[in-house]
């Protein structure tokens, strides 16, 4: 298998996960829980999912990339995660970020962007304007976003659900 052919599996894959985690905030949506869902993969395996649960746990820090690299710590067994990716249905906020540099986490992946997030009242741009001073760049991870056609589906059942909670 040639780099460009292995490459081209990764990012097939990558885009396999990210479905994943668009449906797990669609369902979470369903469920009663926030409009986002995450993943946490090393090497090929899919090692632990979570979806955002903070009205229905009261707990502000239990977003999706939280849970889900909290559930992989636990199933790895250790507080690193250095070789995974975390695949996340929308752009991580400045605490998931900030998570996943802690948790040593090789890579992230996501489809909405922050902006899609605002349209859909999760307004977090004011908290990221505190990190814009270091480029991307220079951070000690790969972050990239995969642009999918339904890359807003979680909030569009999130605008379209009369009971939600919002914050």
């Amino acid at each position: 298998m040639t780099a460009h052919t292995q490459e081209a599996g990764i990012q097939e894959l990558e885009r396999t996960w990210l479905e994943e985690a668009i449906g797990l905030a669609t369902t979470s949506v369903a469920n009663g829980g926030g409009p986002f869902g995450a993943l946490v993969a090393k090497g090929r395996e899919v090692v632990a999912l979570g979806n955002n649960q903070v009205t229905a746990t009261l707990d502000p820090t239990a977003h999706a990339e939280v849970s889900a690299m909290r559930a992989a710590c636990k199933q790895l067994g250790s507080f690193s995660l250095e070789g995974c990716v975390l695949v996340t249905s929308c752009e991580p906020c400045p605490m998931c970020l900030s998570s996943a540099l802690w948790a040593r986490v090789d890579r992230i992946v996501f489809a909405a962007d922050r902006d899609d997030a605002a349209v859909a009242g999760f307004d977090d741009r004011k908290f990221y304007d505190l990190f814009e001073k270091r480029p991307a760049s220079m951070w000690p991870m790969s972050i990239e976003r995969l642009d999918l056609a339904n890359r807003t589906a979680p909030f569009d059942a999130w605008l379209a659900k009369p009971d939600r909670i919002d914050y």
